[in-house]
């Protein structure tokens, strides 16, 4: 029993924000950001946020899939921002596309959100639990970020993507996940502080927070090895491999990645300079893009991988 992704769909902020936008309102520059991010706009949600925007991208994945909300058995979602601590968003997103069927919850891995929530998915799929499942990668990430910080503002936006999958007989589905949570410290956004009546401490909401060039060497180091870790136990070499769908954090690390498994950069698409870094909705919003586009065929073998806050990272290989 494998699991195969057969519908996609996107849902990016509303609003398009170009970095000439934000020179407007913070110390910076289109000539400042785009060598260094590869970045030239970013969406913004004006109204929709995080569920909002994962249950559109939820109702087109569906649509893709010629299937009914109804037959879902189960919704998992990856987020770092949600409306609301409870309830998860998978519900917010159950109620809104009417999957009245089906069990729903969120799972929290930062920016490897998708990809922990597909491996999450697969292992309930071939247990034999579920047969259909709605797995979403969803984030608004402008409400957790400091717009007076140019090192951080000017990275992030906001989007969600989905798949629907099934349990199959044929193919494959090979995947990793891991994390390192001593180096928790080098990308944080804090919940609400611990005040209560006993500290006489308000509870305050904290801003995104990293160490960019650990980030950068973590995941030029980290993304090469799972992938490889994959391939070695499918028997797969990466002559096979049609495209490696990554995070799109940065331009420059994708491109440390691409020289360092020695393939060629056209196998390794890229959105970044539309979207910037959405987090976990990075992976599905070009996944989607592909398949509408027509660039994914059935019997392909396609690589994802992700990395970010914990640290976290995961890789899995599938067939189209």
């Amino acid at each position: 029993m494998t699991t195969k992704i057969i519908g996609t769909g996107s849902c990016p902020g509303e609003r398009v924000v170009t970095n000439d936008d934000l020179a407007n309102i913070v110390d910076t520059s289109d000539e400042w950001i785009r060598p260094r991010t590869g970045i030239h706009e970013r969406h913004l949600t004006t109204g929709l946020g995080t569920a909002g925007m994962a249950a559109e991208a939820a109702r087109l994945a569906c649509e893709n899939a010629g299937i009914s909300p109804e037959e879902l058995d189960l919704i998992i979602m990856g987020t770092s921002s949600p409306e609301y601590c409870f309830p998860s968003g998978a519900c917010q997103v159950q109620a809104a596309i009417g999957a009245v069927n089906a069990a729903g919850f969120d799972l929290s891995a930062a920016c490897s959100g998708f990809v922990f929530a597909l491996m999450t998915a697969h292992s309930f799929l071939k247990s034999g639990l579920y047969r259909k499942a709605l797995v979403i990668g969803a984030d608004d990430l402008s409400k957790l970020v400091d717009w007076s910080d140019r090192r951080t503002c000017v990275l992030f936006g906001d989007g969600a993507g989905a798949a629907v999958v099934t349990a199959e007989e044929d193919g494959f589905f090979e995947g990793v996940m891991g994390c390192d949570g001593k180096k928790w410290e080098v990308l944080t956004c804090q919940a609400r502080s611990g005040g209560n009546f006993l500290t006489e401490e308000k509870p305050e909401m904290g801003y995104i927070s990293m160490d960019g060039q650990e980030v950068f060497k973590f995941a030029v180091k980290k993304v090469p090895e799972c992938i490889r870790q994959v391939l070695d136990a499918n028997g797969t070499e990466m002559s096979e491999v049609k495209y490696y769908i990554l995070h799109q954090a940065n331009e420059r690390i994708i491109d440390s990645v691409a020289k360092r498994l020695k393939e060629p950069i056209e196998k390794f698409p890229m959105n970044i300079q539309r979207y910037g870094n959405t987090s976990g909705a990075s992976i599905p919003i070009l996944l989607d893009e592909m398949n509408r586009e027509g660039k994914l065929n059935r019997g392909d073998k396609i690589v994802l991988a992700g990395f970010g806050g914990g640290l976290t990272w995961g890789a899995i290989l599938l067939e189209w």
